[in-house]
């Protein structure tokens, strides 16, 4: 992903961070080359940063204000349950995206920490997911999306950038309240693929459960792959609403395309990614 890195990238540059000193502008002031301001000089200050130039016209000593430069926290949340690993494209793209966050956060200094969504909500540590050192099977069962992320201790002005299908029973309304919590931004990227969005079937068909590993053969009528098309588009529209209300980022990614092309399409207009 440091090729995908190099073209696209989160949206850190953007907005009014606070935090310990680093390289994004935040919303003091501080040292960068950046002007923001000034005001009337005051004993102890630095002289130089007096504006020589309004001093002559006027003979008031002023200082030039510069905005701060600081370390942006991101708060990485990775949904780990069975559906994000459907199919084998589904699968490499779930990864992708996890990575993609990785890279661009580390890239632009920030201050990065990763919380995987499974059976229960746990921090892992940067060194072993770059390490590629995951478990080989998804996490069994049907987690609560909201009452998982409730338990991840957020940081206070925080980006929180949650890598998830979101197919979970889970309110909406309750996690983008979670996401945009204390302060914080949120980008929600929500990869998918063609099997579960724009589905075949037709007759007798052998499901298999993702995420509890049961298999069930039932017959599929037309009017049951309606009702089930409608439900996943109006699932979606909640989301959507839900995150235009909060001012969360969402952004489908499609597993059909190239990694740029499927942000592009829709993250990229959304806010989520800068390309």
């Amino acid at each position: 992903m440091k090729a995908a890195a190099s073209v696209a990238r989160l949206p850190l540059r953007a907005g009014r961070w606070t935090g310990v000193t680093g390289n994004v502008l935040g919303q003091g002031t501080g040292s960068s080359i950046d002007f923001q301001d000034q005001r009337q000089y005051m004993p102890g200050d630095d002289p130089r940063h007096i504006n020589w130039q309004a001093y002559a016209r006027s003979g008031q000593y002023t200082m030039k204000l510069y905005r701060q430069e600081v370390t942006p926290r991101v708060d990485l949340i990775f949904d780990t349950s069975g559906s994000m690993f459907l199919d084998e494209k589904k699968t490499a793209r779930t990864w992708e995206l996890l990575y993609f966050c990785l890279e661009s956060a580390l890239r632009l200094g920030a201050s990065v920490k990763l919380h995987t969504l499974g059976i229960s909500a746990e921090e892992t540590p940067l060194e072993r997911a770059l390490a590629y050192d995951w478990p080989e099977n998804p996490s069994p069962g049907k987690p609560d999306f909201s009452a998982l992320l409730h338990r991840v201790p957020l940081r206070a002005g925080s980006l929180r950038v949650v890598v998830s299908d979101l197919l979970s029973e889970s309110p909406p309304e309750q996690a983008a309240s979670i996401l945009s919590s204390s302060r914080g931004r949120a980008i929600l990227l929500a990869p998918y693929s063609r099997e579960e969005a724009q589905p075949d079937w037709q007759g007798n068909i052998e499901f298999e459960d993702s995420e509890m590993q049961l298999r069930d053969k039932r017959r599929v009528e037309p009017d049951v792959l309606g009702r089930y098309l409608r439900a996943y588009e109006n699932h979606f529209a909640m989301w959507r609403e839900q995150c235009a209300r909060r001012g969360i980022a969402f952004a489908r990614v499609t597993s059909d395309h190239d990694f740029i092309a499927a942000m592009r399409a829709e993250a990229e207009g959304a806010g989520a990614v800068e390309i």
